[in-house]
């Protein structure tokens, strides 16, 4: 077993059990195109396509609580009942009042029609026939009024009955039986949660981007990509979404552009209210990707090292996507197509320094052959031992 360890390390060249490794040798690669997909996300807020507040119109207190939260509600359902005692006594009187006005129509009415008769026969004269005509139209005006009257006390007693003006669902119930509410309060949110709509905003500067590409910006929404949500828990929603519109003033405060995309909910599971996270996709086709591991970040600048037809290597600055997966750069300026940089060892490196470039394969040969080598010297060491 010894002997066997001597001629592995006479084999790697000796020497503490490190193989022959030039110094000055780092691995080259040259820049090519490639394809590669990336993802903006912008944080949203989810709501239903409509979303109505519950206001009671009359001021009352509860009697009738008729829902529950997260029930789905039917247009015209009622929700809440108010005390409406008072409202029932006011219809009432309104109802005799048009009784009383109808009974006095109708005898102005036979009044006038017996006028009419006994003026064609000559009997009374003008003055007599429009005095009972005038009483005739008063005792219709009086009508009128009574039966107005009865509208609006019946209308006041429906207010009592508070009723869903749309299909949805049933948002928090925050008051009870027995509470006194008015306009000013806000019973529950019917919302319907079919579709929701899900709110984020976009840079001033991306927009405008967006919309020298697609020739305006209603040809940028056209051309916006599917979108995805990635909801509150970290996960993202099954279904993919559209942007179907952008708002037409920028934020002052913020510099920013409102966009709603709409996503589809059929089974509920989304929330008006919610909190989550906008995705959208990016393909470029001719994109300059690099390992993070090869760049090397100075005040806030990011630097490979370039090597030049001379085999030296150049301190070069870069720019890159804001955008990354963790792993890679997207360069967007500093780079072109055919040149060389070092993907490792950029530590031991100096602008200007002169190397032997090598590919990464042979690179990371040599990284094995150099780990193999040092195991067998473990091994010779504490077989002396």
């Amino acid at each position: 077993m010894f002997a066997a360890a001597t001629m592995l390390l006479a084999s790697c060249g000796g020497g503490g059990g490190r193989p022959s490794f030039g110094d000055n040798e780092f691995p080259v690669v040259t820049v090519g195109a490639q394809s590669t997909t990336m993802q903006t996300t912008y944080p949203a807020v989810i709501k239903g396509v409509q979303d109505v507040e519950i206001h009671p119109k009359v001021q009352g207190f509860i009697t009738q609580v008729n829902v529950k939260e997260g029930q789905t509600v039917g247009a015209g359902q009622v929700l809440f009942v108010l005390d409406n005692v008072t409202y029932q006594a006011q219809v009432r009187q309104a109802q005799a009042s048009v009784n009383t006005a109808e009974a006095a129509c109708n005898t102005a009415k036979l009044s006038f029609e017996n006028s009419q008769k006994l003026h064609e026969n000559g009997v009374i004269g003008d003055f007599e026939l429009q005095s009972a005509t005038n009483q005739y139209e008063q005792a219709k005006a009086s009508l009128s009024l009574a039966q107005a009257s009865l509208a609006s006390a019946k209308e006041m007693l429906s207010y009592c009955f508070v009723k869903s003006p749309a299909a949805g669902v049933v948002g928090s119930l925050p008051y009870k039986v027995g509470t006194l509410v008015s306009a000013n309060n806000t019973l529950t949110t019917v919302s319907n949660i079919s579709s929701m709509e899900v709110y984020f905003s976009m840079t001033e500067k991306d927009v405008l981007e967006m919309g020298k590409n697609a020739g305006g910006l209603s040809g940028a929404i056209k051309d916006m990509p599917a979108v995805q949500l990635k909801l509150a828990d970290g996960t993202l929603y099954g279904l993919e979404g559209t942007v179907t519109k952008m708002s037409g003033v920028i934020d002052a405060a913020t510099g920013s552009v409102q966009m709603i995309a709409v996503f589809q909910n059929p089974e509920k599971l989304l929330k008006s209210g919610g909190s989550g996270t906008i995705v959208i996709p990016h393909s470029n086709n001719d994109a300059i990707i690099i390992p993070q591991s090869c760049v090397s970040e100075v005040q806030d600048k990011l630097f490979v090292y370039l090597l030049g037809k001379d085999n030296k290597v150049k301190y070069t600055e870069i720019k890159v996507d804001p955008q990354n997966d963790g792993n890679n750069f997207i360069v967007t300026e500093g780079l072109k197509m055919g040149d060389k940089f070092v993907t490792n060892g950029i530590t031991k490196l100096t602008d200007g320094m002169e190397i032997v470039p090598i590919t990464p394969e042979r690179y990371q040969q040599k990284i094995q052959e150099q780990n193999k080598a040092m195991s067998a010297g473990d091994i010779v060491g504490a077989m002396k031992k």
